[in-house]
């Protein structure tokens, strides 16, 4: 079970920056997930949980890179043609077991054990066969050529991957070239989601006037889902602050992390924060980020709380933002920041001091290189923004103004989603 310590993520200011709410998240959040294993073959998207060595070199052999003929570089020739007679035949899979001679070649496959002695392949289509089982190679060829070397991609007792490593598909190959059938791992965060929101149903009825569909709970579960997150959907909450308490107090029985959205503002209708409160603690709630400044951090008896704006923008830049980190950590995974790079922007815009900000944006090609376009509609409610941006635009706490051709940082949703 993931806990937060009592006393963590205290708080006594208004606005927190995103820098210290994360400086926070990484400094206090403690991860206790269990250890289970699980088949290579159902490890994708899974946390490493101890790390692997290499027991044996891969490739545990050397192997020719190409078709041709294995030969004794010091049999050649330096400026002429060298002919050998041809005395034996390795495939993949076949090595040839028998000696070689010097002056001898071995005919050999890509992939095809080199045999002991030999120490240069050419290429077949550089050699000519002659009468007699020889064949005539070409000068100028480099000593070691074509030769994949044992132990070249990984050396016997090198540690290739460590422990807090998400399995990706290049992952999961080393692991198998490695030899692993089974693998351990981290058990998957219990995350309970809710909504909340008397305003909000469920896709599929028949929308009543002064209702919405409700995006954000489907957007939060495949978010999770896709950080490897097993979801337990609580639906929809209404607008009643006993409701909520009783329900977050129940699904802090038996989850890792408990995820809202909605309710988190200062309206008389915003219960969320009291039925937190009433049961638990809120460490920060108000940040200075836009969109999504209503995001609270806090716990419930001792079971992480994470609660997240009603606006479907501001839900999934929160999320990207925030909670991404936060799910990682307590899930085991190595503390990575997403890649960013310096881009020109090829618009104006102005913000507040002390506010970061992040900016929907396409990544286009300009005359002078990439440049950002910030997509036309921008508002939080906007969800189509998400759709047609490439990223986020992220536009420091102390920067009031950009001009066309100033760098931000962006960060592709490839970094963020996944």
């Amino acid at each position: 079970m993931t806990q937060l310590s009592d006393d963590c993520f205290a708080f006594g200011g208004e606005l927190m920056t995103a820098s210290a709410a994360l400086d926070l998240l990484r400094s206090r959040t403690v991860a206790l997930p269990e250890i289970e294993q699980v088949p290579l073959a159902e490890a994708l998207g899974r946390i490493l949980a101890a790390p692997l060595a290499a027991a044996r070199n891969v490739p545990p052999y050397d192997s020719s890179a190409v078709d041709g003929y294995a030969v004794f570089f010091d049999d050649l020739a330096p400026d002429a043609p060298s002919p050998l007679r041809v005395g034996g035949r390795a495939t993949a899979g076949h090595p040839w077991d028998g000696p070689v001679r010097r002056g001898e070649s071995v005919r050999i496959f890509t992939g095809a054990p080199v045999p002991q002695g030999p120490d240069t392949v050419l290429m077949q289509e550089d050699c000519e066969e002659i009468p007699g089982g020889a064949v005539l190679i070409p000068p100028g060829i480099k000593r070691g050529a074509n030769l994949r070397k044992a132990g070249e991609d990984i050396p016997a007792g090198a540690e290739v991957l460590v422990a807090g490593t998400r399995m990706r598909p290049q992952e999961i190959g080393i692991a198998a070239s490695l030899g692993c059938r089974m693998l351990d791992v981290y058990r998957p965060l219990r995350v309970a989601l809710v909504s909340t929101g008397d305003e909000v149903c469920e896709p599929g009825v028949e929308l009543p006037d002064g209702m919405l569909y409700d995006s954000n709970r489907h957007v939060l579960r495949a978010l999770l889902a896709g950080l490897g997150c097993q979801v337990t959907d609580l639906g929809i909450l209404p607008d009643r602050m006993e409701t909520i308490r009783d329900a977050l107090g129940r699904a802090s029985r038996d989850h890792d992390l408990i995820v809202t959205s909605g309710g988190m503002s200062t309206g008389d209708e915003d219960h969320v924060k009291a039925a937190v409160e009433a049961q638990g603690a809120l460490h920060f709630w108000r940040l200075a980020i836009k969109p999504g400044r209503p995001v609270a951090l806090g716990q419930i008896g001792r079971v992480p709380f994470l609660g997240l704006p009603g606006n479907p923008v501001a839900v999934m830049v929160t999320f990207l933002t925030l909670a991404r980190p936060l799910l990682l950590r307590l899930s085991g995974a190595l503390d990575r920041d997403p890649l960013s790079f310096p881009v020109a922007v090829g618009f104006a815009y102005e913000k507040r001091a002390g506010r970061r900000e992040y900016i929907r944006v396409r990544l286009l090609r300009g005359q002078q290189g990439q440049v950002l376009e910030k997509l036309p509609r921008d508002g939080a409610g906007i969800l189509t923004s998400m759709v047609e941006a490439d990223g986020l635009a992220v536009v420091a706490e102390e920067v009031t103004a950009l001009e066309p051709g100033q760098t931000v940082e962006f960060i592709p949703f490839g970094e963020l989603i996944g």
